[in-house]
């Protein structure tokens, strides 16, 4: 067994599947967490020794509590997992696209980073990376931005429920600084994922996403916390 633990939420396919490939490189031993047992399987025989599955539903408390109880020490807890069902603006956005949008994009990161805090604090080094977005930034939605033009008020459940985990990011930034836990947000970028329709054909190199993660996941115990940053390291304004 590797001395350093690492989980990944989402982590059978796109972004979270190349974090744990990288974070196995790295030399850490990686619970590769998915809803479906058969896809972490799939996952796990493709990044290969290092790599364990493990079945974790954000949205889903037993399972939650059942994967808690199953990791005794943890050194960096990656919450990558997130959806967006809908591409509307709020108004045109449904109440259940809303709900679903926020029970894993937001209350999913605080049932697991809750349930894994224990181990977490078992660790001398421990850090947590909350996987956000740049249309998240309030700064860069109401003016230059890298990524979209400012003004255009799409996928409101997403980017609402992203801003949200920003904030956790920085609460639990704060509560936790005593224990040493730095917790910090990651913009990956448009990448090649199946998170909406198109991105898999147009987007960037996932694994370009998954570097900053693992920067986050490193960083020195001098290193920043309660911080959101791009992909490639630089700050991204809240």
């Amino acid at each position: 067994m590797n001395d350093r633990t690492a989980l990944v939420t989402g982590a059978n396919k796109g972004i979270g599947k190349h974090i744990a490939r990288l974070l196995v490189t790295e030399g850490f031993s990686v619970y590769v967490a998915s809803r479906d047992a058969g896809r972490g399987e799939r996952a796990v025989e493709e990044i290969g020794e290092g790599a364990r599955p493990l079945v974790l539903d954000v949205t889903d408390a037993g399972s939650v509590a059942r994967a808690a109880a199953a990791v005794d020490h943890l050194d960096v807890l990656v919450n990558n997992a997130g959806i967006n069902v809908s591409l509307d603006p709020p108004s045109g956005t449904g109440i259940e696209d809303f709900r679903r949008t926020y029970e894993t994009n937001v209350l999913g990161v605080v049932a697991v980073t809750n349930a894994f805090l224990p181990a977490l604090r078992r660790s001398p080094h421990p850090r947590v990376v909350n996987v956000s977005t740049g249309p998240a930034s309030f700064t860069w939605s109401t003016g230059p931005n890298p990524q979209f033009a400012p003004g255009r008020p799409g996928s409101g459940a997403y980017r609402s429920a992203k801003a949200a985990l920003n904030m956790l990011t920085l609460l639990y930034a704060q509560e936790l600084a005593g224990d040493g836990v730095k917790v910090n947000a990651l913009a990956p970028g448009r990448r090649a994922t199946d998170l909406l329709p198109g991105l898999a054909a147009t987007g960037g190199d996932p694994a370009e996403a998954a570097r900053g993660a693992v920067r986050l996941a490193l960083l020195p115990d001098d290193g920043p916390s309660g911080a959101f940053f791009s992909w490639d390291g630089t700050p991204v304004p809240w």
